[in-house]
């Protein structure tokens, strides 16, 4: 009997000290409301430990959980348009990390892809996210917080589907050629310096909004649609969890994307895109061993990012405060 009190006790002792710490994983629940299938693939931050997985495969209409452990931070994306050759080489037509297999094992997407990025308990213990259109778009994307406080803490993501709508100079096309299947950022199309904000454009007063990140930025007004464009793109959280979700809204769909079988989905174009209902992130491209992105990328100061390339921390305060309008309103039932 003494024995068993002796134990109890114990339970109670790191049961309380978990709860005095306020330490706890935080959950990520990616959801795939496409009408085809999508394979996420997960890079972690240099620094700090991985998650469990870093690719898999989620049919349509199928949710998978993960625990993050504390202060991880990284990034997620959508890969489309997957298979696997006669030697078992898997690789994908748009988000692929060039592994060659179903996990990414470190390797960051190659772009176009569009990408959310976490920094979990950064300044004032609050966690930092946004949705990234610096590499480009190549699926619809929301991240919706649960549980979480704070006068910034709310929804984000792009909810349009691009593909249709980009600049023939930035459209990636299906290998048939017969739809679009992801958009370049002009960084990525034309590599110059003032699309990349590189050289004499390195500063926030010489790299200003371009014609096409403002194709971005009117599809999808609360992200990132350039280097420099986080006063209405960063958001944070205390105590949250988090849904990712691609394809949010029932009408964004690709026409055409190859299954797990090969066979190909058919479906339906949007019948009311969600103009000015979504958030666009340009902001968070990084020059890595595992991306081969060619943008410069320029995190801003309010985010708390690690740096993936050299490990080093890039915390900083908050200073984005603003309450942003809710257009996502008629989405989020979607989402729940």
């Amino acid at each position: 009997m003494a024995q068993l009190t002796f134990i109890a006790s114990i339970c109670v002792l790191i049961l309380s000290h978990s709860v005095i710490s306020g330490v706890q994983a935080t959950t990520f629940t990616i959801v795939n409301k496409c009408d085809y299938v999508v394979w996420p693939g997960i890079l972690t931050n240099a620094g700090v430990p991985p998650l469990p997985t870093t690719g898999f495969t989620l049919q349509r209409g199928e949710t998978k959980t993960i625990a993050a452990p504390t202060s991880w931070g990284g990034r997620f994306w959508g890969r489309t348009h997957c298979s696997q050759d006669s030697t078992g080489k898997f690789s994908c037509l748009t988000g692929d990390c060039g592994s060659g297999k179903l996990e990414c094992s470190g390797n960051g997407a190659n772009p176009p892809a569009t990408l959310a990025e976490f920094t979990l308990d950064g300044a004032g213990g609050l966690d930092f996210f946004d949705v990234s259109l610096v590499d480009g778009y190549n699926v619809p994307m929301l991240v919706v917080p649960q549980g979480g406080t704070g006068p910034n803490c709310t929804y984000t993501g792009c909810a349009v589907d691009l593909n249709d709508s980009c600049p023939s100079d930035l459209r990636v096309m299906s290998a048939d050629g017969g739809d679009g299947v992801a958009c370049k950022s002009a960084c990525e199309a034309f590599r110059q310096p003032q699309y990349c904000c590189k050289g004499a454009y390195a500063t926030p007063d010489t790299c200003k909004p371009s014609s096409y990140s403002k194709i971005f930025k009117t599809a999808c007004p609360l992200a990132y649609s350039y280097a420099y464009d986080d006063k209405t793109s960063t958001f944070t959280c205390a105590n949250a969890d988090y849904t990712i979700t691609f394809c949010p809204s029932p009408n964004t769909s690709q026409k055409s994307s190859k299954g797990e079988n090969g066979e190909p989905t058919t479906t339906t174009t949007p019948t009311s895109p969600l103009i000015n209902s979504t958030m666009v992130y340009e902001g968070a491209l990084n020059e890595n061993a595992g991306s081969p992105s060619t943008c410069t990328h320029v995190r801003p100061m309010s985010m708390a990012y690690y740096d993936v390339g050299s490990g080093q921390d890039l915390k900083a305060h908050p200073s984005n405060q603003q309450k942003f309008a809710q257009p996502f309103a008629s989405q989020l039932a979607t989402v729940k």
